[in-house]
């Protein structure tokens, strides 16, 4: 069996189905009460998945019985970065959901008799911090920024973990492509409108990675017994947000000429619109490269082309 925190998101929905259809029993850990039939416990659907609900406030409950002899935990929890301004209660929010949610499952493991054999946990490339045209693997330093110092505390609790019986894997996501959620479709309605165009400058760099690869790294992480530690979940070319705007205009066969300025973006979003939409991040999939992972995907073209056939 394989649990999943924060199951029911963006990525979560997908990976939970793919590792369902792999063959896995699924326990997916959610704050609500949907999927469950009472409090006596989950519901399976098809026979392969079950919805256990929990309270990640840093301590554990009834819940901690589906991680007791889980094949693997994967940590997924934690309020949208992207779903309004970041006041500073949005930012304590942020940062709590995240290191909760992270501590309930790392006590959990500790308690358990028979611990899981690998804690997939998530972070961000946002580690790293506006950077410029410097490329960066999991060995660079992190930045000084909040999303980097929120990356940096969250990967620390998850490390807590690590022990000769579980090994911790840091999944360090980027930019996730597919138009059903995340930044993609938030792109999609200008772009649509005819008014899509470059973010600033255009010249950062915008570190991505198609859904498909993502979870094809992540079943990846799980299976694999050397793999721990940080791993950077971004395609192997990045490209320049100019670049990117351009071949998503492309490949919905629309112009990408109007770019927005960034002083209006940052009055528009305020503090989240440097790290979000201004910063550039040059990331390299090293680690997962030397390792031997293959993606499906590497070039930025042909996974949006992917992604709007027959538009």
């Amino acid at each position: 069996m394989i649990v999943i925190a924060g199951g029911t998101g963006f990525l979560g929905r997908p990976l939970a189905a793919a590792l369902a259809a792999d063959g896995h029993s699924i326990s997916v850990l959610t704050r609500t009460r949907s999927g469950t039939d009472d409090r006596r416990g989950p519901r399976a659907l098809s026979g392969s998945m079950a919805y256990v609900e929990w309270h990640p406030d840093g301590s554990t409950g009834a819940w901690v019985n589906v991680i007791d002899g889980a094949e693997a935990v994967v940590n997924l929890a934690g309020e949208s970065i992207a779903a309004g301004r970041w006041t500073s209660r949005r930012k304590a929010r942020l940062v709590d959901s995240r290191l909760n949610a992270t501590r309930s499952l790392v006590n959990a493991i500790a308690a358990a008799d028979k611990p899981p054999a690998v804690f997939v946990s998530a972070s961000a490339i946002g580690y790293y911090g506006d950077r410029g045209d410097e490329a960066l693997t999991e060995a660079s330093a992190p930045g000084h920024d909040f999303l980097a110092d929120l990356c940096v505390q969250w990967e620390r609790e998850a490390m807590r973990a690590n022990t000769p019986r579980t090994r911790v894997a840091l999944i360090r996501t980027g930019i996730v492509l597919d138009p059903s959620g995340g930044a993609l479709a938030k792109m999609l309605p200008p772009f649509k409108a005819f008014v899509g165009g470059p973010l600033g400058s255009g010249r950062q760099y915008m570190s991505w990675i198609h859904l498909i690869d993502w979870i094809r790294l992540v079943r990846w992480m799980i299976s694999r017994d050397l793999v721990k530690g940080p791993i950077d979940a971004t395609a192997p070319e990045p490209v320049r947000n100019r670049d990117f705007s351009k071949a998503l205009g492309g490949a919905l066969h629309r112009p990408s000429l109007l770019p927005a300025p960034a002083p209006a973006l940052r009055l528009l979003l305020g503090e989240m619109a440097g790290p979000l939409l201004l910063a550039s991040q040059r990331v390299i999939p090293a680690r997962a490269q030397e390792s031997g992972f293959k993606f499906s995907y590497p070039r930025l073209a042909p996974a949006l082309q992917s992604l709007f056939a027959g538009i």
